[in-house]
């Protein structure tokens, strides 16, 4: 992440990329790109039959059927939120902390975005309570809330919201008649997922909720962008996808052809792209329970991950140290602890929480090796951590948070 001037700081230009998967293209997924790189055309706006078939057998495993009409493919979950919006209208609501591409999703359109907080267990989902208050403020003071974004399995806490609590603020939402947006790119990095219940809203309210999700969560790299969206299967939810079309069109927000290839086999779920998907959110779950327990070991907190290649710490209860050091704000804290890490290390401000907050996203990617031949060794090995250069990894973060008690 560029580091510049404060004054140089944009909101929406220097927004933190989504944890790097940090592993080397997944042989099958390659060859299917390079079987198809002689396509000189894109996909039509929307993706091709063959890409979007692919993306309901996906839903369809997961109890969300649909058909071709209900799907709509972008290149990126960024162009496909962007168009969505677009095509929706209205004011946005979304949880307290959030990815931190939502906010300038919403900035470039010229709406308004209102952080509503999260409960202090779970991140992606806000407090229903704070959720029917929120929406009534904007009313009074004239505004019009139409949209709620949510992700059940979370950017940035890389928690897991419990289905009552998406059930709550789902059934607030659309008692208030708001449209929900659920992106659910994470759901398929569950670090123990027979041990962890993740609620699709759309299950429970399939007229009201569109899901997005983007391959480069857990299939695809993020060289390779692809996004795909499922409509509800109503009137409205066909016009909504048919005003999404036309604004990726005037975006020129086409999916490569060598892409949509490996993304429409990745969506197929063959064995091997399942087995890497597995294997790869077990080893992020044992990654990031060890850096946890670094966190909390120099006595900050750390909501505990469930999901995804992150912790979400927070180091208040180390602020006068902090403070002797220069750290006075989130902004100081991503600073310092980027230089001593190595790493990017964005603050929570970046994620809607107030700069003040000395909260910070960790990625946990960069402790599997320094090499693509090192993190290929710790997704095989047994005792990933027992491997010398994850050790080591893990040895120089303690020791940075050490140096904090």
């Amino acid at each position: 992440m560029r580091r510049t001037a404060p004054e140089g700081r944009g909101p929406v230009r220097y927004g933190p990329p989504a944890p790097e998967a940090g592993l080397p293209v997944l042989p099958e997924l390659a060859e299917e790109c390079a079987a198809a790189a002689r396509r000189t055309a894109p996909e039509p706006p929307g993706g091709g039959a063959v890409l979007r078939e692919a993306a309901c057998g996906y839903w369809s495993r997961r109890g969300l059927p649909g058909g071709l009409d209900d799907v709509a493919a972008a290149p990126g979950a960024q162009p496909l939120l962007l168009a969505l919006l677009a095509a929706y209208g209205g004011d946005v609501l979304m949880p307290r902390p959030c990815p931190a591409w939502w906010t300038p999703q919403a900035r470039l359109l010229g709406r308004p975005a209102y952080h509503v907080p999260a409960p202090a267990d779970a991140g992606g989902v806000p407090d229903a309570y704070a959720l029917l208050e929120t929406v009534r403020r904007i009313r009074w003071e004239g505004g019009v809330p139409r949209v709620l974004l949510l992700c059940p399995a979370d950017d940035p806490t890389a928690t897991v919201a419990p289905p009552e609590l998406v059930g709550a603020a789902c059934e607030a939402a659309v008692a208030e008649g708001l449209h929900i947006i659920s992106d659910e790119t994470w759901s398929e990095t569950l670090h123990r997922p027979h041990e962890t219940v993740l609620l699709s809203p759309a299950r429970m309210w399939p007229d009201e909720v569109t899901v997005v999700s983007d391959a480069v969560g857990s299939l695809l790299p993020a060289a390779w962008p692809l996004a795909v969206a499922r409509y509800p299967a109503t009137p409205a939810g066909a016009a909504l996808r048919a005003r999404t079309l036309d604004f990726l069109t005037a975006l020129g927000a086409l999916v490569a052809g060598p892409v949509a290839a490996a993304g429409a086999h990745a969506l197929d779920e063959p064995g091997a792209v399942t087995a890497r998907a597995r294997d790869a959110a077990t080893l992020y779950g044992r990654i990031a329970g060890a850096a946890e327990q670094a966190v909390l070991g120099s006595g900050a907190l750390a909501r505990t991950p469930r999901a995804g290649r992150h912790l979400y710490a927070d180091l208040g209860p180390l602020r006068t140290r902090l403070a002797a050091l220069g750290v006075t704000d989130s902004l100081e804290l991503e600073n310092h602890l980027g230089a001593r890490l190595g790493m990017d290390t964005p603050g929570g401000h970046r994620f809607g929480d107030e700069l003040g907050a000395l909260r910070v996203r960790l990625p946990t990617g960069p402790l599997l090796g320094a090499t693509p031949e090192q993190r290929l060794e710790s997704l095989s090995a047994a005792a990933p951590l027992e491997l010398p250069h994850v050790a080591r990894a893990l040895d120089a973060f303690a020791s940075v948070f050490d140096e904090l008690r």
